[in-house]
């Protein structure tokens, strides 16, 4: 696979980040992990992520971030 495959997109009404791995395979199956979902061919090779309710989860990733550097400074 090559990088220039690769697409991320965000969508900013429905609130969902994509992450196309590849255009030429073909979806077969998807499958959901709370906000996640990837969808796999038929071979069960990962074809395209979808992060439902982006903002709120890169805004909690935002503040474990911070608080992780926090506990690193204060050692």
């Amino acid at each position: 696979m090559k990088n220039n495959d690769i697409k991320i997109k965000y969508d900013l009404e429905a609130d969902v980040l994509s992450w196309e791995i590849s255009k030429k395979a073909k979806i077969d199956y998807a499958s959901e992990m709370g906000n996640i979902i990837v969808h796999f061919t038929e071979n069960h090779l990962p074809v395209l992520i979808e992060v439902l309710e982006a903002s709120k989860i890169i805004k909690q990733s935002e503040k474990t971030l911070e608080r992780a550097r926090e506990f690193a400074f204060a050692r």
